[in-house]
């Protein structure tokens, strides 16, 4: 079976994560991936919190797997004559180095349409154009400069950062947006486009109910909010949704570090959860029986339901709450998602078997086609296509030797 961007060949400069997020999903709906690494090193994290001695770490295989690898000296004039033979023949280009790394090396974006008209050429930053666009950004970085940090955590707490790593992943995936957005352009106009997209501009946008509680706090408290009092700028809410509909994380039995559950009062749920907690009689009370009246009470209200949670496991109460169509989800740990035999039988967790590291388990592709299936691969040693990609560029094989021989590839 084809695959839906089989035919589709990306040129990755990309290193670390923000990139190699995005060219992975390429990679998986079928496209040519050729990442480019410094000899003798490669990705960076090829050698960032290794668990296996003289192996590739998870944090490289995670980011990196369908693709082919080739080393590249970007500073040799051999090298460089290569990135340029790949522009020619490649449909995209994506990079995430600093500010004007690869424009000081002559990879302007004006450049890659001499060699290439039909090359879309996207770029990830930290900062858009203004005050911050020379600088650098790492993933904590976009969160704190994107408004995640200062709306996460406790309200007499510190600004807090994500798990979920918004800033590089979320920004790949809006870049494969743009890709993807481009590539259909072409096939209208039969010009590349330049695609930018900055990391912070990736954070606020994935806090945009946020930006919206900032212009309802200028006309007033935000009663959905559990904080008691507010300043000028949206609060940090704990684990409350700040959305229309109340939730909070409420504890379960055996009362370890992740058995909680996170438990939502929609209007129509306030029935059967209060039956379930044995307090019937706060389906009609006056003081409880709307969501108007409960809303002075949320805290109250989700004590009412914890009472009964606690005597249940957080699997327990999930199941239970589903079964009179109530939204929850139990806290999963990491090792609950790794056991999970379900996500193993529909392939989103992938056994890979890998010559260096052995085997280890790969988060597979979120997205699902049902006429491009995604078949995982191991991500590639480093180099381990070098030879491959030269050849089929028209390189002989002493041509190939000698360009290893003074460090070109």
């Amino acid at each position: 079976m084809s695959k839906a961007l089989e035919g589709v060949r990306v040129l990755d400069l990309s290193h670390v994560q923000a990139g190699p997020t995005g060219t992975q999903l390429l990679a998986w709906m079928g496209a040519d991936v050729i990442k480019v690494e410094m000899p003798g090193r490669g990705d960076i994290t090829r050698g960032q919190l290794q668990d296996v001695k003289g192996a590739d770490s998870l944090y490289y295989t995670m980011l990196n797997s369908n693709k082919r690898s080739i080393t590249v000296n970007l500073k040799s004039p051999n090298g460089k004559v290569v990135i340029e033979e790949l522009v020619r023949r490649c449909d995209v280009v994506l990079e995430n180095f600093g500010p004007g790394v690869l424009d000081r090396q002559g990879f302007t974006w004006e450049r890659f349409q001499e060699l290439n008209p039909r090359i879309i050429y996207a770029s990830i930053k930290g900062f858009g154009p203004g005050p911050y666009q020379d600088c650098k950004a790492y993933e904590n970085v976009a969160q704190c400069m994107g408004g995640a940090a200062s709306t996460t955590g406790w309200g007499d707490g510190p600004p807090t950062v994500t798990g979920a790593q918004i800033g590089d992943s979320g920004t790949g995936v809006h870049t494969i947006a743009g890709i993807l957005a481009a590539l259909y352009q072409r096939e209208r106009t039969g010009k590349g486009q330049r695609v930018e997209v900055a990391m912070t501009d990736a954070v606020l946008n994935l806090c945009r109910v946020k930006m919206r509680d900032q212009q309802r706090l200028m006309r007033g408290p935000l009663p959905e909010y559990p904080n008691e009092e507010f300043g000028d700028a949206v609060p940090r809410a704990g684990n409350a949704s700040g959305g229309g509909q109340p939730g909070a994380a409420l504890r379960t039995a055996p009362g370890g570090p992740n058995d909680y559950v996170y438990v939502i009062i929609q209007p129509p749920s306030w029935e059967p959860l209060m039956k379930l907690c044995g307090r019937e009689e706060l389906i009609t009370d006056p003081g409880y029986a709307t969501p108007q009246a409960r809303l002075p009470k949320i805290p109250e209200c989700f004590s009412i339901i914890e009472k009964w949670t606690m005597t249940k496991t957080k699997f327990e109460v999930m199941k239970a709450l589903n079964d009179v169509d109530v939204p929850c989800g139990p806290i999963l740990s990491m090792k609950d998602i790794y056991e999970d035999k379900s996500l193993y039988e529909r392939g989103f967790l992938v056994e890979v078997d890998h010559p260096t590291r052995g085997r280890y388990v790969q988060v597979g592709s979120p997205i699902k086609l049902s006429d491009s299936p995604v078949e995982v691969k191991r991500s590639p040693l480093l180099g381990e296509h070098t030879d491959e990609v030269l050849e089929w560029l028209g390189y002989g094989k002493d041509e190939i030797a000698a360009m290893h021989k003074e460090g070109a590839v």
